[in-house]
């Protein structure tokens, strides 16, 4: 059976490689990117997807647009939430809303994005590693208090993206929500020397989002190379998930809707 998927930051990379994978398959997806001319880059690579969708999901306004861009397209059955920066920023770098940018895209856009697109059958969420050292107290969580450091940011802000995927399944019994890590991969963020198998790298998201395997059909699940892996451990804790959700509606003006 043909599904619809959208997909976050999938001009190129990992976002781009499930999208192909799963037009290969047969379904219907859209992809998102963050200007015009990565949008025709992105039709270019993959010209069977549905659409592209447009924004740049630093600013919440931009959020916003994306959400409601992707609701006038109608319902999906998947929305695998791939878009991120990587761990190289050197400097905080602020966005129009007072936000450190990396926080923005990677922690607040699935946060607003989920809050705002039409329910999904399955959500995933892409994390890494690294979320394993993130700092889970969330006392900081917009670095106005703490040095900046682009390492722990990015580490904080997949902690983040595990703690919305579990803090989503517990809240929406209806919807299947998962976090996977897909690998120190040889992409754009991974690095050229990143030692794991790119080929393998989308295909636990895109399994994720249409397989009937009774292994994919679960929720509240992180995963590796479509296994279940240990997650940090503070990311299954509730008071971590609310303290998430209410500081992410604080941020962004956005409740997160309830069940």
């Amino acid at each position: 059976m043909s599904m619809r998927i959208f997909i976050t930051g999938s001009a190129d990379g990992l976002g781009l490689m499930a999208g192909r994978l799963l037009a290969g398959q047969g379904h219907s997806v859209v992809l998102h990117a963050r200007n015009d001319q990565r949008a025709r880059d992105a039709k270019a690579a993959l010209p069977q997807a549905e659409a592209v969708v447009v924004g740049d999901v630093s600013t919440i306004a931009a959020m916003v647009s994306v959400a409601e861009q992707v609701n006038a397209l109608g319902s999906f059955d998947a929305v695998i939430h791939n878009a991120a920066i990587g761990y190289r920023e050197r400097k905080k770098v602020v966005t129009a809303d007072g936000l450190p940018e990396l926080f923005a895209v990677n922690s607040l856009a699935p946060y607003v994005l989920t809050a705002l697109i039409r329910r999904p059958a399955r959500l995933i969420y892409l994390s890494s590693g690294l979320h394993r050292q993130g700092d889970e107290s969330l006392d900081d969580l917009v670095w106005d208090r703490r040095p900046w450091n682009g390492y722990q940011a990015y580490c904080d802000s997949k902690l983040h993206d595990v703690v919305l995927a579990f803090a989503v399944a517990r809240e929406w019994k209806n919807v299947l929500a998962n976090a996977l890590e897909p690998g120190w991969v040889p992409t754009k963020m991974g690095g050229a020397n990143a030692p794991d198998d790119l080929t393998k790298g989308s295909v636990t998201q895109a399994w994720l989002a249409v397989s009937d395997d009774p292994a994919a059909t679960v929720s509240g699940g992180y995963f590796y190379h479509q296994k279940p892996r240990e997650t940090h451990a503070a990311a299954r804790r509730v008071e971590v998930q609310g303290k998430f959700l209410s500081e992410c509606a604080r941020l962004s003006g956005i409740g997160f809707p309830k069940q």
